[in-house]
C-alpha cells in the first residue's frame, strides 16, 4: 500500500478543496472532477541494471457509486504501481505490477501476473506492438498497460544519461523525433558517427 486510506482521502481531499489559482479563481468557479496523476522514476542500481518504476492514481472530487458501494471523494478509484527492471541494453530484466486500489476487487487483480511476460523484451522500436499483442484490451488491464509505455520512456530516459557519443551500436533513439533525424544537424553535432547528413 503505497499511501494508507486515511492518509490517501486526507492528501486528495486537500487537493480537491484548494481556493485560488486556475482551480478556483475570482473570474470562475469550477469544480475538479477528476485528477489522474502520474509518477514515474527511474534508479541505477548496485548490479548495473536500472529499476524503473511508475505509479497511476486515478481521484474523483465528488462522491462515486461503485459496484461494492459508495466510493467518498478524494478516494483514489485506481492506484496502480509498476516496476520495470532493464539492463543496458534496456532488455526487461524483471517486471512487477500491483493494485492497492480498482475499482472491481476480486476481479482487476486477477490480470496482473500477466505483466511478468514483459520480462526478455527490449524496449526498442516495435515494443509498443509487442506490448499491445500481449497485453492489449482483455488481456490486460487498461491503466497497467497505458503505464507500461510512460514508465519504458522513462526507462530510456534514465539510460540515455549513461549513453556516450562514441557507443559502439547506433542509439536507438535516433530517428525518434524531429530533432534526433539522422540527417539532421544534432545528430551531425552530438552523434557525429550517426549522421546522415547530406543524405536525401
Amino acid at each position: 500500500n503505497l499511501m494508507g486510506n486515511a492518509e490517501q482521502r486526507h492528501h486528495y481531499a486537500g487537493i480537491f478543496s484548494e481556493k485560488g489559482g486556475a482551480m478556483k479563481d475570482e473570474q470562475e468557479q469550477r469544480q475538479l472532477l477528476h485528477r489522474r496523476v502520474i509518477e514515474v522514476n527511474g534508479y541505477a542500481r548496485p548490479d548495473g541494471w536500472y529499476d524503473v518504476e511508475g505509479v497511476l492514481r486515478d481521484v474523483k472530487g465528488h462522491d462515486v457509486d461503485m459496484a461494492e458501494g459508495c466510493l467518498p471523494a478524494g478516494t483514489p478509484i485506481h492506484d496502480m504501481f509498476l516496476r520495470l527492471t532493464v539492463d543496458d541494453a534496456l532488455m526487461i530484466c524483471e517486471a512487477e505490477a500491483r493494485m492497492t486500489s480498482r475499482p472491481y476487487p476480486g476481479t482487476c487483480e486477477k490480470i496482473v501476473p500477466e505483466y511478468s511476460s514483459l520480462k526478455g523484451v527490449t524496449i526498442a522500436p516495435g515494443f509498443t506492438r509487442i506490448v499491445r499483442n500481449r497485453l492489449g484490451g482483455i488481456h490486460g488491464c487498461t491503466h497497467l498497460t497505458e503505464l507500461v509505455g510512460v514508465v519504458a520512456t522513462v526507462a530510456f530516459q534514465t539510460r540515455y544519461g549513461t549513453l556516450s557519443p562514441e557507443m559502439k551500436e547506433r542509439p536507438p533513439h535516433l530517428d525518434g523525433c524531429h530533432a534526433l533525424a539522422s540527417t539532421g544537424e544534432v545528430v551531425a553535432r552530438f552523434y557525429p558517427h550517426w549522421s546522415r547528413a547530406g543524405v536525401e
